[in-house]
């Protein structure tokens, strides 16, 4: 490939593999040391209701309406102490709408158009509130254009290659013609890429899109589409940002590609690095199918996966660092510890905003504040709207996230100890 200005050209051997350093540990209670007592209690409690079925979680027998700590409150004065509360511990919020659709589940235009102007109020807040100096928020295109064209503009693009350009003109209400689809299919498909073009421009030079990842069936169509929205808002930095999942077999080369075709069409690129959210559905369809299972067969090759990505694009910031940004996004302390290995080696600034780490909110905090208290940017996901939509969502992380789960046993001893250091220094007199 040939090189562009403020591109380096894509040459594993013009990348620089760091020696390890000594690691940052997550061992220390006192990562809780800003919280209230009362929040450590709570958090305790939370841990505790982990421990009871799934479907008493879904069904709100156990938590309530209020009671779920990952779950925002939804009027903007109880969002707003929420973040103010979590901007003061070091964290920045990284607002997340918890709408998708799978296949069947289409509810129509309106429901589309209700989905966009939530996500617009979220790009709104995000920008006008003081609870991040480079603000973050995720969106799924299946709350804005149906999954099953997304599905079907997949299938269409294993036959055809289809230019970036058209996308871009039908972004800018251009009425164009998508081939293989039918004139209401197309037409709904330029209203969605009108929605999606409304997010791009209220957020451009305000607030960083990420778009998430879905299902296989669907990806293919949602990375080009994305890829669309890089082409017309990254030019001078990257504000719509695509996601890789690790865990897929072809994760590497998605991200090699989607390197390639920045640089071909002149583009910033925003990467959120994380392992993935649909596994057991995956391989369970794969197998009604008959198809090769997508999913890497062992933890360690997805761990292989996930670090070799996550090298690549550690390189290409250290040499571009105005074109390239990366959100590691994971509760796995290896990956983190690594991250921060090959970010010193590679002399990449802690706060510079090129490399920033992600956890969801209410998971993960031993990680995320120690984090912090280092001086790296770190963003909590934040599922923002009613409790309704927001708990099937959480309830899909924690079971897809089994080993986010597992972590639970050292956060929640981590907690009990800061919580009984402060009982003691409140029975002896002393801090």
């Amino acid at each position: 490939m040939a090189s562009r200005s403020g591109f380096a050209p894509i040459r594993s051997q013009n990348f620089r593999f760091p020696v390890p350093s000594a690691p940052l540990t997550f061992e220390d209670p006192q990562a809780f040391r800003e919280k209230s007592l009362w929040e450590l209690v709570r958090a305790l409690g939370v841990f505790r209701l982990c421990s009871f079925p799934l479907s008493c979680l879904l069904h709100g027998t156990v938590l309530g309406k209020r009671g779920f700590s990952m779950v925002l409150r939804e009027t903007e004065p109880e969002i707003d102490k929420s973040l103010r509360k979590m901007s003061s511990l070091g964290l920045r919020p990284m607002l997340a709408v918890p709408i998708e659709e799978d296949l069947g589940e289409s509810t129509g235009e309106q429901r589309y158009d209700d989905n966009l102007a939530s996500m617009l109020e979220c790009v709104r807040m995000s920008h006008s509130n003081s609870w991040s100096k480079d603000p973050m928020m995720q969106l799924k295109i299946t709350a804005l254009v149906s999954p099953e064209l997304c599905v079907k503009l997949t299938s269409l693009m294993k036959e055809q290659k289809y230019d970036l350009n058209f996308f871009v003109k039908a972004m800018d209400k251009e009425v164009v013609t998508f081939p293989g689809l039918s004139e209401s299919e197309n037409a709904h498909f330029l209203r969605g890429l009108c929605r999606l073009n409304q997010i791009g421009q209220a957020s451009i030079n305000k607030v960083r899109v990420l778009v998430d990842a879905e299902y296989t069936y669907m990806n293919t169509a949602l990375s080009v589409i994305t890829m669309a929205m890089m082409k017309k808002f990254n030019q001078e930095d990257a504000w719509i940002w695509n996601t890789y999942q690790c865990y897929l077999k072809e994760s590497r080369d998605l991200l090699l590609n989607a390197i390639r075709l920045s640089v071909d069409e002149s583009f910033c690129l925003g990467i959120k690095l994380v392992r993935g959210a649909y596994m057991d559905k995956e391989r369970k369809l794969a197998g009604k199918e008959g198809r090769d299972d997508p999913i890497h067969q062992s933890w360690a090759q997805t761990n292989e996966s996930y670090n070799g990505s996550l090298e690549i694009m550690l390189n290409l910031i250290s040499q571009n660092p105005d074109r390239y940004k990366i959100i590691v996004a994971t509760h796995n302390e290896e990956s983190v510890r690594r991250t921060i290995t090959q970010m010193d080696e590679l002399q990449i600034s802690r706060d510079g905003g090129l490399v920033c780490f992600g956890q969801l909110l209410g998971m993960c905090d031993h990680v995320s504040l120690t984090l912090a208290q280092q001086g790296f940017s770190v963003y909590k996901s934040v599922p923002y709207g009613s409790v309704d939509d927001t708990l099937p969502y959480l309830a899909r992380r924690a079971q897809e996230n089994r080993a986010v789960l597992q972590g639970i046993r050292k956060e929640r001893d981590l907690l009990r100890r800061e919580l009984w250091r402060r009982l003691q220094g409140k029975f002896s007199g002393s801090k």
